[in-house]
């Protein structure tokens, strides 16, 4: 088949496509709005090597590891909670916490998801300054000139991660435009062989056709 062949079918049966995008887009809207909201809040802490120092740079990317193992641990989650007064135990809370960490740039990255996005933010800020008291005890026992500082990169704000209403009704449509278009040709391919045009002649029996009779029309 053509090109021109293509776009007759689908302007033919382009109602059951744009019915399938329709049904599929409702749907999608309304699993979105049944959906608990979700929200993230993000503290990062920078370290601060003391002194512009290769040695002491690599000792600092070598210990970011280190400093994730702490702070992702049950003892943490209970200082923030004993702090916080919550009411949930260290696991159900290190649920809703991830730690991760930038080597390159020296950054550690504590995401707290939870439905309340102010209690998120609470929670990430008590987390990044349990750290930062570690760390200015840590360095007490320190020289000067090989401390690592830490210090916390603005105050988190929150923002809703799930549900994501404009990309799921804008995935639902794509996929009702594919399912569309699969029904569209799969109706196609089964009424192949049924001949209502003159066109439907040449493309089946691959012979020209010398006439055609036309409709009877009906008389009032």
């Amino acid at each position: 088949m053509n090109l021109m062949e293509y776009v007759r079918i689908i302007t033919r049966r382009l109602w059951i496509i744009v019915l399938l995008m329709a049904l599929t887009m409702a749907a999608a809207f309304v699993l979105s709005r049944l959906q608990t909201p979700v929200y993230r809040a993000t503290q990062k802490i920078l370290m601060q090597p003391s002194r512009i120092d290769f040695g002491l740079a690599e000792a600092t990317t070598r210990l970011m590891r280190s400093y994730v193992v702490f702070l992702d641990s049950d003892d943490r989650a209970r200082e923030v909670i004993d702090a916080l007064k919550l009411d949930m135990t260290p696991g159900e809370l290190r649920q809703h916490v991830t730690v991760d960490t930038d080597e390159s740039r020296l950054l550690i990255t504590i995401d707290v998801d939870l439905p309340d996005g102010n209690l998120a933010n609470d929670v990430a800020r008590q987390w990044g300054n349990l750290f930062i008291e570690w760390r200015n005890e840590e360095n007490q026992r320190t020289r000067y000139e090989d401390r690592i500082r830490a210090s916390l990169v603005d105050y988190p704000t929150y923002s809703q991660i799930v549900p994501r209403t404009a990309v799921n009704v804008a995935a639902g449509a794509v996929l009702g435009l594919i399912l569309g278009g699969v029904i569209v040709f799969v109706l196609e391919y089964f009424e192949s062989n049924i001949i209502r045009r003159r066109d439907d002649v040449l493309r089946s029996l691959d012979v020209p056709v010398l006439g055609t009779i036309p409709a009877e029309e009906t008389r009032s």
